[in-house]
């Protein structure tokens, strides 16, 4: 009897979770997958527009971003076009972190293993809605990529320029930075969606600017040793984890294609949120 009624507990228990897991998605939540798949931004490395290789640093930056360095990338994988905005934040995880709220706005507010856990529940997602294959996944980016997809073929400071302000007319300083990025000079009351600025030569907004954003490697002082094949670079012990791209409370030195922070993992902050990448599971 004790035997039976195990047995009987453990399939009921097997068909209430596999119950559980076939649950529907809600129709909002599946047209927001629709369309957080119909941003992205595919990336094809050593075809078309897109160079294999790129020159990763730069020669004038701070110590941080030295060496400069080659990254040559045998892999193709797509990009969002956008931070990820809050309300398909909200629908993955069923909350909604952020100070600055509005359902376009870029999320903020949570921490590094809160964005992987973000992407791996996306994933989950569009896998059980069939819009992502088996062997695909949704993640974070590595720092080369995130650079790669920043400066999009371009070797100057930014992707529009090696300037962010000239002269007007006037001879007072206008700025050109304002028309690609939020930084401390225009973002003072604003509370914009993605994408509300121009983007970079490959369709990728807010790279410069709006918020800083988690890549998936550990935090290193310079580029000694860096991996040169795209891949995420882990280093034992460091304290610190890689956030690019500067935000609406930084000056435009922190937004330049090369800039780099390291921040300690537990770090949140409404400066601070992420994008993610669809690329094939690697065994």
């Amino acid at each position: 009897m004790r035997l039976s009624f195990g047995v009987s507990t453990c399939i009921i228990t097997i068909l209430s979770l596999s119950a559980h897991a076939a649950d529907p998605i809600p129709e909002t939540t599946v047209k927001l997958l629709k369309t957080f798949m119909d941003e992205l931004v595919e990336i094809t490395p050593g075809e078309g527009k897109f160079p294999k290789s790129f020159q990763m640093g730069s020669v004038d930056g701070p110590e941080s971003e030295r060496p400069v360095h080659e990254v040559t990338f045998e892999y193709s994988f797509s990009m969002a076009k956008y931070e990820v905005p809050q309300n398909l934040y909200e629908a993955v995880m069923d909350e909604n972190p952020s100070r600055w709220k509005g359902p376009r706005n870029s999320a903020e507010m949570m921490t590094h293993a809160e964005a992987v856990k973000f992407c791996r529940k996306l994933t989950a997602l569009l896998q059980q809605a069939e819009l992502l294959k088996d062997d695909e996944l949704i993640r974070l980016p590595s720092e080369a990529e995130w650079e790669y997809c920043c400066r999009a073929g371009t070797k100057t400071k930014y992707s529009f320029g090696d300037q962010a302000r000239k002269p007007d007319d006037e001879g007072k300083q206008a700025s050109i930075l304002d028309a690609y990025a939020w930084h401390t000079g225009n973002a003072a009351g604003n509370d914009p969606p993605v994408g509300a600025l121009k983007p970079n030569p490959w369709g990728l907004y807010d790279m410069h600017g709006y918020l800083w954003e988690f890549c998936a490697d550990d935090w290193a002082d310079n580029y000694e040793n860096a991996t040169q094949d795209g891949a995420a670079r882990k280093v034992k012990g460091s304290p610190k984890l890689v956030i690019r791209g500067g935000s609406w409370i930084d000056e435009w030195p922190n937004l330049r294609s090369a800039a780099r922070m390291g921040i300690p993992p537990e770090t949140k902050s409404p400066a601070l949120g992420f994008r993610c990448v669809k690329a094939t599971k690697i065994e």
